[in-house]
């Protein structure tokens, strides 16, 4: 039984990019897609798409590496997890490593980056930090 999700995701990428994999699948569900379409957006990954499946889709994420092969994604962490929900309003958020990365919120207008959080001034909950 799996409890959360996203963790989940987060985890399944973590493990894909450690062994330098070109693409890796999981469930598909709203807010994954969200998180997927920032992570294409900010660069982190060149692109995803949905392929049905049994007895479910799937969501495949092909993932970026640099020239030489280094990791464009170097940490992916959980912030806000089932126990213990976070949450920022737009003024409050800190950019991740000084702009070198980014937090993904969940927010009224859909799954955003922490950058357009702040441009749109809205608040939600932090899913997770990306660097």
């Amino acid at each position: 039984m799996m409890t959360d999700p996203i963790a989940d995701m987060l985890t399944q990428i973590r493990n894909a990019v450690r062994i330098e994999r070109q693409f890796v699948e999981l469930p598909v569900s709203k807010v994954k897609r969200g998180l997927a379409e920032v992570l294409k957006r900010e660069g982190y990954i060149w692109d995803w798409e949905e392929i049905e499946g049994q007895p479910g889709n799937l969501l495949r994420l092909h993932l970026k590496y640099g020239q030489n092969g280094e990791r464009l994604i170097r940490k992916i962490r959980r912030v806000s997890r089932p126990g213990r929900r976070v949450y920022s309003v737009a003024r409050k958020m800190k950019p991740v490593l000084n702009g070198l990365g980014i937090s993904i919120v969940s927010t009224s207008r859909g799954v955003i980056s922490d950058r357009e959080a702040r441009q749109q001034n809205i608040g939600g909950e932090v899913l997770c930090e990306v660097w």
